[in-house]
């Protein structure tokens, strides 16, 4: 683009919209892409414009809308939509519930060519319908076309976002605990698995009681796996004394301990282990007491259908560690995030 007088940009496309602001109203007098006439001159200086900025021949430049809208074609991401151009900026919003993914390094790549800005929601980050997911636009009113060109390039053959709607899952919970079983206290626990279940699509086949019995524990388990289970939670005997059996009766299932013990508070003692393709969850007690837990954290990947490995668990690390906040904002916060 090149600034030019107006009285000399008669025949000239002007790249920019030009704002007027009188009598209550406030909008473009001009808009982009408006070839200026004679007629406009008179105008054009009423509005304190002295000069404009047209469009030069073959500069390889791209305006900032266009190049937004050409961004936000870098990674088309099912279950999302895109917002018209507005003030130089396209955003993707989510249209569904899911987990939202980034592609990290690719991202960074990309907004270090220069005049690219792309800001995102954190990768692993559960989201809700009408969530903004991520913004694109570049800096300045107009950019070399070649910066877009070097961005597709970048993403070609890649996945820069992607959004995993959540997955219908039929879940079994199993409480242990002989002071439980016996009806010596109350359980505290199923309505609080019930209310966090509640934010997922599931059905929960059932809520099994069991004694401190190794065999009965186990039994309860291929129970739910033999009417279809997707999804074990345990409860309830998950530290580290000898008499608390959980671990032992996933082991005594067949199921693979990913890891039990994650480097995350308030949490710490979550197990979490696979059965060929389905997930079992040990959560220990202080999901009872406290509004976040790391069960908060693995519920929404796992209705995503991520499998974690030992090294996501251990990533848990950086961020692992609950701010206790008198409100809760999660996930609004630091915490869980890897």
């Amino acid at each position: 683009m090149k600034k030019v007088k107006v009285q000399d940009a008669i025949g000239m496309t002007l790249c920019h919209d030009i704002t007027a602001m009188c009598d209550g109203f406030k909008g473009a007098a001009f808009r982009r892409g408006h070839v200026v006439t004679a007629a406009d001159i008179p105008e054009l200086l009423d509005l304190g414009k002295r000069s404009v900025f047209v469009w030069e021949e073959n500069a390889g430049e791209i305006h900032e809308e266009d190049a937004a809208v050409r961004l936000s074609a870098l990674s088309p991401v099912p279950g999302t939509h895109l917002t018209d151009p507005y003030e130089g900026k396209v955003n993707i919003i989510s249209d569904v519930s899911g987990m939202f993914r980034v592609d990290t390094e690719l991202l960074n790549k990309i907004n270090s060519i220069g005049d690219i800005t792309i800001p995102t929601l954190p990768d692993h980050y559960p989201v809700s319908p009408g969530a903004r997911l991520a913004s694109m636009r570049i800096i300045p009113l107009v950019t070399k076309e070649e910066k877009i060109i070097e961005a597709e390039k970048l993403c070609e053959g890649k996945k820069l976002f992607d959004l995993l709607p959540y997955k219908k899952l039929n879940v079994g919970v199993i409480i242990t605990g002989s002071e439980v079983y016996s009806g010596r206290i109350k359980d505290k626990f199923e309505p609080v698995i019930r209310k966090k279940l509640a934010n997922y699509p599931c059905d929960i086949l059932g809520v099994t009681i069991c004694d401190d019995e190794l065999d009965m524990i186990i039994g309860a388990a291929r129970e739910y796996i033999n009417k279809g289970a997707d999804f074990l939670i345990f409860t309830g005997g998950m530290s580290v004394d000898p008499d608390d059996l959980t671990p032992s009766a996933i082991r005594g299932l067949g199921a693979e301990i990913i890891s039990h013990g994650v480097p995350a508070q308030p949490g710490n003692m979550t197990l979490v282990a696979y059965l060929d393709d389905i997930p079992l969850v040990g959560v220990p007690g202080a999901a009872i007491s406290l509004p976040t837990t790391m069960l908060d954290v693995l519920l929404p990947q796992i209705f995503a259908g991520i499998k974690f490995s030992k090294a996501d668990l251990v990533r848990l690390g950086d961020g692992g560690l609950c701010q206790m906040c008198k409100e809760c904002h999660f996930p609004n916060c630091s915490f869980g995030r890897y």
